[in-house]
């Protein structure tokens, strides 16, 4: 998880470098067409084989709305401080505990539901309204916190019918072939540093994830999600040392306070797994 987390603030700090330069559709274009690059070998394999009745569908609609999300994040994360970015982000498992109740019919017990309003008033403290005027940036953050929720709860539906590899690199092709018009539309020359910077996106989020899913095969989710808190101070030193973003207490407090909720479902969770009950899915591993 340490590692994991060291690689998101790398993502984040290189989309935070190249700036407003290239539009936010390009950008995530290029990203993602790397993506699909380093998965060739587990996309060529998949193209002889058919897919499950619906599912084909479902990749469509679930490539949309992540092509959503990514397009909300790069815009976002070119003209926020890092930490920002970072701590609005943690929302995403809180809005998917509330879209698998409301789509997918998971129970809300009580606590939880007390957990999620906690997580909600750690969002308020970070984006502060009224206090300070909210830019487009805050907007775009807080959309892409719901597309990656939406994308999360697609992923989730589709778990059952294909497996992990599947989704991943479908999710990488139809978001690709989804960006493709509107990177084309707002094209703006790319110098090769832009290239290379891309690419090392790509790279270190293809290396978060594969951190983050050998934290969960060894590790129960009580003890890596609380790690995830460090993500946040390290986005914040970054943006320190590097941009020169001023440490602001209130987002390193709406952040505590959000991943403080989210330990607390996850711990629920594991004690309700423990006695033999169900637990509602934790999608934040995803």
């Amino acid at each position: 998880m340490l590692a994991s987390g060291g690689s998101f603030v790398a993502v984040n700090g290189l989309v935070r470098a190249l700036g407003t330069d290239l539009p936010a559709a390009q950008g995530a274009f290029i990203r993602f067409g790397f993506g699909v690059l380093f998965l060739l070998p587990t996309l060529l394999p998949m193209l002889g084989k058919p897919l499950p009745p619906g599912t084909l569908r479902l990749f469509g609609l679930r490539g949309l709305v992540h092509m959503a999300a990514v397009i909300c994040w790069f815009y976002a994360m070119a003209r926020l401080p890092v930490a920002e970015v970072t701590a609005i982000g943690y929302l995403n498992p809180i809005l998917v505990t509330l879209g698998a109740a409301l789509f997918f019919g998971e129970q809300l017990a009580l606590r939880r539901l007390l957990a999620v309003g906690v997580a909600i008033c750690g969002a308020l403290i970070v984006l502060r309204p009224g206090l300070r005027e909210l830019s487009l940036g805050h907007l775009s953050q807080m959309g892409a916190a719901f597309f990656f929720a939406g994308s999360y709860l697609f992923a989730k539906r589709l778990s059952g019918q294909v497996s992990a590899a599947v989704i991943v690199a479908m999710m990488s092709l139809t978001v690709t072939l989804g960006l493709a018009p509107l990177a084309l539309w707002v094209w703006v020359p790319v110098t090769a540093t832009q290239l290379g910077a891309l690419a090392l996106v790509a790279l270190f989020a293809t290396s978060g994830h594969y951190c983050m899913t050998r934290a969960f095969a060894v590790a129960p989710m009580t003890v890596t999600q609380p790690v995830t808190f460090l993500q946040l101070l390290w986005a914040s030193l970054l943006g320190a040392l590097v941009f020169g973003e001023p440490v602001d207490g209130f987002v390193l407090l709406g952040g505590a306070v959000i991943i403080a909720a989210i330990s607390y479902i996850t711990f629920r969770e594991a004690l309700l797994k423990r006695r033999g009950v169900t637990p509602s899915v934790n999608e934040a591993k995803l």
